[in-house]
């Protein structure tokens, strides 16, 4: 989720799920040793609970990053096993490190070490021609050996040559079986599926079976999903009656950050998705992808926006998908 789950996304996914977890973007451990921290880890505190995903594999530098983080009041410490661009490869991070388990769990004791949260590790089911039942299995015994609190599972490999970060989101078949085996393989260890959940049906029939489940593209690209985690998951109500209303809600963030000199777009390119298929929404997208990139564009440019969209509440049928309009 580089370069999507910024603050400004968390901000708004939590005015739709006070319940759910979210994750930053993966940062380096370079970018948070070296780098600008207040603008690389600062957050606002009601986008909590949110976990801090690292990318590296220097147990060292993982343990001083993990300890920053937790300094700076993150709920988690996430260490990406899984992501296969060739950037990361050429870092030795990420989804290469499936190659190097013993590694892994060496990174993960340090971080444990360091830090009183929890440390969680997300990986693949293998990369390339590993077979997942070794790799996989003998990842999440080493890293659950080195006391990480959970294993999130993206049920996917990874080809680190011949397919982009995109294709190797799609391309490899999904395998939920066998992350259901390993789960009955270690009862009492915290299994969290990733990969190919689309709806908050499917979330909660993959509950059944595992730990927790993990929405990325699907929570990014229809973000309106969202707002049926607290009712349908954790049983709470809805903050929001419907999407708008919610909208409406994040424009005072919006008026603090222009204040602060943070540019329009920076902030409403993670709106675009929230009224997919309701009357309006093209009009909606339409209108802020013209005027809100513009140097001088204000809060009124979302309030023009969702002039377009309908007033009534978002109700979810029973299918979980794209809810009607209630009358």
């Amino acid at each position: 989720m580089m370069e999507w789950t910024d603050r400004h996304c968390r901000f708004f996914h939590r005015l739709l799920t006070r319940r759910a977890l979210l994750y930053t973007e993966m940062l380096t451990t370079g970018a948070v040793l070296h780098g600008d921290r207040e603008r690389l880890l600062h957050f606002n505190a009601f986008e909590q609970p949110v976990a801090l995903q690292l990318g590296g594999s220097e147990p060292a530098a993982l343990a001083q990053s993990a300890r920053i983080g937790a300094d700076f009041g993150y709920a988690e410490i996430n260490l990406n096993v899984g992501c296969p661009s060739d950037r990361v490869q050429e870092g030795r991070f990420g989804a290469c490190l499936m190659k190097e388990p013993a590694l892994v769990a060496d990174c993960v004791a340090a971080m444990k070490s360091a830090v009183k949260i929890p440390v969680t590790v997300k990986c693949r089911l293998g990369v390339d021609e590993q077979d997942p039942e070794q790799s996989l299995f003998d990842l999440a015994a080493r890293v659950k050996a080195a006391g990480a609190d959970a294993l999130i599972v993206h049920a996917r490999k990874a080809w680190l040559k011949g397919l982009s970060p995109r294709e190797n989101r799609e391309v490899p078949p999904l395998d939920y079986a066998i992350v259901a085996r390993l789960k009955s393989a270690h009862s009492g260890f915290e299994i969290i599926l990733n990969g190919g959940i689309g709806t908050i049906e499917q979330a909660r029939e993959t509950l059944k079976t595992f730990d927790g489940v993990m929405m990325g593209r699907a929570a990014y690209q229809e973000p309106w999903r969202l707002l049926a985690v607290d009712p349908e998951i954790f049983g709470d109500a809805a903050p929001f009656a419907g999407a708008k209303e919610a909208c409406l809600a994040f424009l005072p963030y919006i008026e603090r950050e222009l204040a602060q000199g943070v540019r329009l777009h920076s902030m409403t390119r993670h709106l675009l998705g929230i009224f997919r298929a309701v009357p309006g929404a093209r009009a909606f997208r339409r209108h802020l992808s013209v005027h809100a990139v513009k140097p001088d564009a204000g809060a009124h440019v979302l309030l023009d926006a969702l002039s377009h969209v309908s007033d009534a509440p978002a109700v979810l049928d029973s299918g979980g998908e794209r809810p009607h309009i209630a009358a």
